[in-house]
């Protein structure tokens, strides 16, 4: 699968390749194994594998293909994600490919060989990698973009792609165990209106409606006018939410503890002089 176009997102001393292949749409692929080394220099492959057997990331990649990829073997998922969590589940790349025909992941051969992720998944995977390193191929990947001047079929709106990435994830935790059939309409959107103000609130300090109070003449809603770092905060609650409500915590149990992950994800990222630097270049 001979790709479109090569380049490399640089990183401090680390090089991410990435690809854009006619055979899936044109759109971009970073490469797993170069963000691998940033915790596994010496075993990239095994940090993607320790990935893939999480349930969470089976969770994540199942509804990625399932929205993206018509093609996709849901049949196979099921039986691969009943296995997961397991002592002996193990899932490479080749086999989740092989297996579900999934096209959010390729593996390559030769010179630019390793696994690939369409970037979606690549930005999933270097959350789990590091919420600061994260953040560093997010900007770096739209410098890139703004210098090679090229964009993909659908303008590339970095703050929407990090909002919406564990959105879905989120949702369907509500609909499954929060939303029942006794529930009105008035209720059942009541319900998620509230759970979006659980990640507002230990995010922003505030509700929807409070900052709406506050900026009336503002065009949009808080999420609009937050910082990158807050979208990604915000992107990894949700999906720490998901499973929050998954495992049954209460709503005043999830709130206190998303908070306390929010803050200190706040100070990781906020107070971080490499990337208040690195910001100044965007």
């Amino acid at each position: 699968m001979p790709p479109k176009k090569n380049l490399t997102l640089s990183i401090g001393d680390s090089e991410i390749s990435l690809i854009t292949s006619d055979k899936h749409d044109g759109n971009d692929y970073l490469s797993l194994t170069d963000i691998a080394k940033y915790k596994n220099p010496d075993d990239p492959s095994g940090a993607i594998k320790n990935w893939l057997r999480r349930k969470d990331t089976l969770a994540f990649l199942g509804l990625w293909e399932k929205l993206n990829n018509q093609a996709f073997n849901s049949v196979e998922f099921d039986r691969i994600e009943s296995s997961a969590g397991t002592n002996a589940f193990t899932l490479s790349p080749k086999k989740w490919v092989d297996t579900t025909n999934a096209a959010g992941i390729i593996t390559k051969a030769g010179r630019y060989g390793g696994t690939y992720a369409h970037k979606d998944i690549a930005f999933e995977f270097a959350s789990w990698i590091s919420p600061e390193f994260k953040l560093y191929i997010i900007t770096d990947y739209q410098r890139l973009k703004e210098e090679e001047g090229y964009r993909l079929s659908e303008a590339w709106d970095l703050r929407r792609a990090i909002s919406r990435a564990n959105y879905q994830i989120h949702t369907d935790a509500i609909k499954e165990h929060l939303i029942t059939n006794k529930l009105s309409k008035q209720q059942i959107s009541h319900t998620y209106a509230s759970e979006a103000d659980v990640l507002n609130v230990a995010l922003f300090g505030q509700t929807a409606k409070d900052w709406r109070m506050k900026n009336p003449d503002a065009k949009g809603n808080m999420r609009d006018f937050a910082s990158i770092e807050q979208l990604i905060i915000l992107s990894n609650l949700e999906s720490i939410n998901a499973k929050l409500i998954q495992d049954g915590y209460s709503q005043r149990e999830r709130l206190i503890e998303l908070n306390k992950l929010a803050r200190s994800q706040q100070e990781s990222l906020l107070n971080n002089k490499s990337i208040k630097a690195l910001k100044r270049h965007t």
